[in-house]
């Protein structure tokens, strides 16, 4: 068995050896590691420095924070993950990093977050990771790496055959950078789920939409893909629909905070009815109305038995197509997770989900909605469940159990690679 070490002993000891002062809230999180009996019986933990943690007293990390940081975990083995999200890292102080994990054999997780990390930042760390055999899943979320950083993620894509789970959303990638990352998930075999969402596109041709179709024709690894606010239209869905009929891998796919309507739902609803393999499908946030949701209704009801979770909140869906939903849930009892909420619920709506959730057809956490009556009349009030419910931050009591109704990348921590 591995010597337990004193990391916040060591820490202190690198604060003084390189002249910097101590950081509370790092110096807070290693004493905590120090305790966590975790250690003694499993092969790492994760050590969690998000700088917006509310429970404790925080103090942003810097790159002369994380330059004493690293020191001290280079040669550690019992620290597996590394969470820095919402802190102030740049450029200069990624490059502690990227040093890091050149030469670092034990960090699986690494979360970078909403930081200040731009192109070079982006360079450093993607090619840290052309020689990082080790790292399985890094979030780069909100960090503004541009066109040029996206780049450098496609070419390490090209090399690197470690990494499971990369997320870059929010990263103001443009055209050229998706195509070239798409074009590189053709060819690698070892990602399981990535994040594009929110890209800068200019076009309204959707050639990057057609691009992630023909990806999908080709890999025969990848089980999560996020395409939120592309801009996709009817057009890319039924691109995407085209491709889905040949894959047999992706599980997870995210849609929402698009321009699709009612027409390309249609394509989604005769993909439903032949495709054994899609288990959670987000449409939250486009324009689907009542004719898209009885599409979906039909295909769930009388064909599909594979889908587990569904998010329809806000598409301007009303009674009709809402009732249709809660009736195809009584013929199908795969269809587990639903959400439904910024709708138009009338009485109907709200009977026949009311009904759903007292017969126990649908938990009260599989959904996010719950029944409550006032002077004899059934409503609906909001409950904060849903498919993104820790995509941003991790409960303050640990790790989520509930991970179909919250399956986005956030979820997955390390421990379970």
């Amino acid at each position: 068995m591995s010597v337990r070490p004193d990391f916040h002993q060591h820490y202190v000891q690198a604060c003084q050896n390189l002249g910097q002062p101590e950081n509370r809230f790092i110096a807070h999180v290693l004493q905590e590691a120090d305790k966590n009996d975790k250690i003694r019986w499993t092969k790492g933990i994760t050590l969690k420095i998000a700088g917006n943690n509310r429970l404790v007293p925080v103090q942003r990390v810097t790159g002369d924070d994380l330059q004493v940081l690293v020191s001290v975990l280079q040669n550690t083995v019992f620290i597996t993950g590394l969470d820095l999200r919402f802190n102030v890292l740049t450029d200069a102080g990624v490059k502690h990093m990227a040093t890091f994990l050149q030469e670092n054999s034990t960090l699986r997780y690494l979360n970078l977050m909403f930081n200040d990390i731009g192109t070079s930042g982006a360079e450093l760390i993607a090619r840290a990771l052309h020689r990082n055999e080790t790292l399985v899943y890094l979030r780069m979320t909100g960090n503004k790496i541009g066109n040029k950083g996206g780049m450098f993620f496609a070419s390490m894509l090209q090399i690197n055959s470690t990494l499971e789970k990369l997320d870059l959303g929010d990263c103001d990638m443009g055209t050229r950078c998706l195509i070239a990352i798409t074009t590189a998930l053709t060819q690698n075999k070892s990602v399981k789920a990535v994040n594009l969402n929110r890209p800068l596109l200019y076009s309204q041709q959707e050639e990057t939409t057609v691009r992630v179709a023909l990806m999908l024709k080709n890999n025969s690894s990848l089980v999560e893909l996020h395409l939120c606010k592309h801009e996709m239209k009817n057009f890319g869905v039924e691109r995407l629909c085209e491709a889905l009929y040949e894959n047999s891998s992706l599980r997870y796919l995210d849609l929402s905070c698009n321009k699709i309507t009612c027409d390309g739902v249609k394509f989604l609803g005769e993909l439903l009815k032949q495709n054994q393999t899609l288990e959670i499908l987000d449409l939250s946030a486009n324009r689907i109305e009542d004719d898209g949701a009885v599409y979906l209704s039909e295909a769930l009801a009388w064909y599909n038995r594979t889908l587990q979770a569904l998010s329809v909140v806000s598409n301007n869906i009303s009674g009709k197509g809402l009732v249709a939903l809660s009736d195809a849930m009584k013929t199908n009892m795969k269809l587990s997770y639903i959400y439904i909420w910024k709708n138009k619920f009338d009485e109907a709506t709200c009977v026949a989900f009311s009904e759903l959730i007292q017969t126990g057809r649908l938990k009260p956490n599989c959904t996010d909605v719950e029944p409550y009556k006032v002077d004899g009349h059934i409503d609906l009030a909001e409950l904060s469940h849903g498919l993104k419910k820790h995509y941003y931050w991790v409960p303050s009591y640990g790790k989520e159990t509930n991970k179909d109704a919250n399956a986005s990348l956030a979820i997955v921590t390390v421990s379970e690679y």
